[in-house]
C-alpha cells in the first residue's frame, strides 16, 4: 500500500532500520541531501538499494539541485552549476541565448544525476522576484519579468527531460513576494488577486509540467488563514483551477517552520487540503513514523499524476556530452 510522501533518510547508507521501515511504509518516493551524498559510487549505490526495497525500478528518487547556493551534490566530485540570476542577466541583452543556455545547464544537471540513479530535480523556481523578495529566493529567482521565467523556466524542464530527469516547478502559487524565509517564518503576502496574477503567469504558462510544489505562504486574498500548502482554497481554486496545474503537486518541506504541529498533523492536513505527496526532508524515524500512521493509501488520482510524470522520462537515454553542454552554456554566458 504506498503511502502519499516522499521521505528523507538520515545518512549515505540505508540504516537496517530504515529498510525495514521503508519496505513496510512504501513512501512514494524519497529525496537525498548532503548528508546522502559522498562520491559517484556511493550515491549510485543508494540510490540503487532505494530502488530494491521499493520494488519500482522509476521509483521518484528526488534532489535540489538548481545550481548556486543550493547544489546537494559539487565540487570535487561534481562541477559548480550557476543558479537562475545568471540567465536573466544574459535575457537582458540575449534572450535567445539565455534560454539555449538555461536549457543546455539543465541537460548537463540532469546528465550527472542520471549518471547516480537520481531522476527527479526540483527545479525549475518560477517565483516572479519582486525588489523585496527575501534573499531565500531572490539568489535563486530566474528574473522580476513573468515571460521570461516562463521562457527559461520551460527550458529547464526541457534540458531536464533530455536527460532522463523530471522537473518540479516551484514553488506554487508564487514565492516571490514573500518577504521572510519560510525555512524559519510564514510569510504572509497582502497583493491584492488582481496583482497576483503576475506570480501566476509563468506557472500557467508551464501548467503542463509533470511535478509542482506548494509554497508555505498565506495569500490573504485567497485564503487569509492558511498557507498555500494547507489551503483546498489555493490548491484547488488558484493552482488546480486558474492556473490549470494537473500534474503531481508535491508540498515543499513540512518540517519548515513555516508550518506548525506535528508532522503526522502537517501531513494529514496537506493531503486533506488536495497536494498529492507530502514532502518530509530529514530522515527523522520518529516523524517519518508519525506520518505513515497518519496517512492512508496514495490515491488513485494521485498515483495516476505520478505514474504519468515519472513516464515522461521512460526510455530516455541520457547520452548527451555533459562537458559540451557546459562549454556551451559558459560560452553564452559569457556574452554578459
Amino acid at each position: 500500500m504506498m503511502k502519499p510522501v516522499i521521505f528523507g533518510l538520515s545518512g549515505p547508507t540505508l540504516t537496517p532500520d530504515e529498510r525495514t521501515f521503508f519496505a513496510e511504509a512504501e513512501p512514494a518516493g524519497y529525496i537525498l541531501f548532503k548528508r546522502n551524498i559522498a562520491t559517484r559510487a556511493q550515491v549510485r549505490a543508494l540510490t540503487d538499494s532505494l530502488r530494491a526495497v521499493s520494488g519500482r525500478d522509476d521509483v521518484p528518487i528526488l534532489i535540489d539541485q538548481e545550481g548556486g547556493r543550493v547544489a546537494r551534490m559539487g565540487p570535487p566530485e561534481w562541477p559548480a552549476f550557476p543558479a537562475g540570476p545568471a540567465f536573466d542577466a544574459l535575457y537582458e541583452v540575449a534572450p535567445m541565448s539565455a534560454i539555449a543556455a538555461a536549457r543546455a545547464n539543465a541537460e548537463a544537471i540532469a546528465l550527472m544525476l542520471s549518471e547516480v540513479g537520481i531522476n527527479v530535480d526540483c527545479l525549475p523556481l518560477l517565483d516572479v522576484a519582486q525588489p523585496d523578495t527575501t534573499e531565500a529566493i531572490s539568489t535563486r529567482a530566474l528574473g522580476s519579468e513573468p515571460l521570461r521565467v516562463a521562457a527559461m523556466g520551460r527550458a529547464m524542464l526541457d534540458g531536464l527531460r533530455r536527460g532522463g530527469v523530471v522537473g518540479v516547478v516551484k514553488h506554487m502559487p508564487g514565492h516571490g513576494r514573500a518577504k521572510v524565509d519560510t525555512h524559519y517564518h510564514l510569510p504572509t503576502v497582502t497583493a491584492s488577486d488582481e496583482e497576483l496574477e503576475i506570480d501566476l503567469r509563468p506557472f500557467a504558462s508551464l501548467k503542463d509540467a509533470p511535478m509542482g510544489m506548494t509554497s508555505h505562504i498565506v495569500f490573504e486574498a485567497w485564503d487569509n488563514e492558511r498557507p498555500a500548502t494547507l489551503s483546498p482554497v489555493v490548491i484547488e481554486r488558484i493552482i488546480r483551477q486558474r492556473i490549470g496545474f494537473d500534474g503531481l503537486l508535491m508540498t515543499d518541506d513540512i518540517d519548515m517552520k513555516a508550518l506548525s504541529g506535528s508532522a503526522g498533523d502537517k501531513a494529514a492536513s496537506a493531503i486533506a487540503a488536495g497536494c498529492d505527496l507530502v514532502l518530509d526532508c530529514w530522515g527523522r524515524m520518529d516523524e517519518m513514523t508519525d506520518i505513515a500512521d497518519r496517512l492512508g493509501e496514495i490515491s488513485a488520482l494521485s498515483r495516476a499524476r505520478l505514474e504519468r510524470a515519472m513516464a515522461t522520462v521512460a526510455g530516455v537515454h541520457a547520452g548527451g556530452d555533459m562537458a559540451a553542454l557546459i562549454a556551451t552554456r559558459d560560452q553564452l554566458l559569457g556574452l554578459v
